[in-house]
C-alpha cells in the first residue's frame, strides 16, 4: 500500500529520509517528520489549520492523532493520544488514549494514559501529570523514575522495531 501522504492548499509533507513512517498513516498539508521519528498505523497528522512537526527520533503511536501541533525531539506519543493545537516538548511522554487541547507539555514530562489536558495548561518540565482534567505534580515528588519509563518504551528491540517492519514503512 502507498503512503497517505497529501498537499493542502500549497503545502506538502516534508519527511526527512531517515524517517519510518506506516504505508497506513495519514499525512496532511503542512507536516515536517524529523531524521529517525517513526509514525506508526493509523497515526493521522494534520497540518491544515496549523503546521504539524515531530522531531528527531520521536515516536507517534499507532492511531494518535496530531492536528496543528508540535512534538519535540526525542518524544513519546502514546497509541490513541489525541494533540489539537498542542506542544509537547522534547523527551516529554504523552500517554496512551491522552488528549492534549490547546497546551503544552514541558521538556521531561509524563502524561499518564488516559489523562485530559485542557486548554490552558502550561505543564512545567520535568512533571507527571495525570486526571480528567489533568493535575500536575513535580516528578521529583513522586516515586516515579523517569529514565525507567523512557527506558522501557525506547530500549532494547522497541527503539529499533521500525526499522524491523520492512513492509509496513517506506
Amino acid at each position: 500500500m502507498d503512503s497517505r501522504e497529501y498537499a493542502f492548499e500549497g503545502s506538502s509533507p516534508d519527511i526527512d529520509g531517515y524517517a519510518h513512517v506506516s504505508n497506513e498513516a495519514t499525512v496532511v498539508g503542512d507536516v515536517t517528520i524529523g531524521a529517525n521519528a517513526n509514525v506508526w498505523p493509523g497515526v493521522v497528522l494534520r497540518g491544515d489549520v496549523g503546521p504539524v512537526a515531530v522531531g528527531r527520533e520521536s515516536a507517534i503511536g499507532d492511531n494518535a492523532v496530531l492536528h496543528a501541533s508540535t512534538v519535540g525531539e526525542n518524544a513519546m506519543v502514546g497509541h490513541g493520544a489525541v494533540l489539537n493545537d498542542a506542544t509537547v516538548e522534547d523527551g516529554a511522554l504523552v500517554g496512551f488514549n491522552s488528549t492534549v487541547s490547546e497546551a503544552t507539555i514541558g521538556a521531561g514530562s509524563i502524561v499518564a494514559m488516559g489523562t485530559v489536558v485542557p486548554p490552558g495548561y502550561d505543564v512545567p518540565p520535568d512533571s507527571f501529570v495525570r486526571g480528567m482534567p489533568a493535575s500536575v505534580t513535580p516528578l521529583d515528588e513522586t516515586t516515579i523514575d523517569p529514565e525507567a519509563v523512557f527506558e522501557a518504551f525506547s530500549s532494547g528491540d522497541y527503539a529499533n522495531l521500525a526499522e524491523r517492519h520492512e513492509d509496513l514503512f517506506e
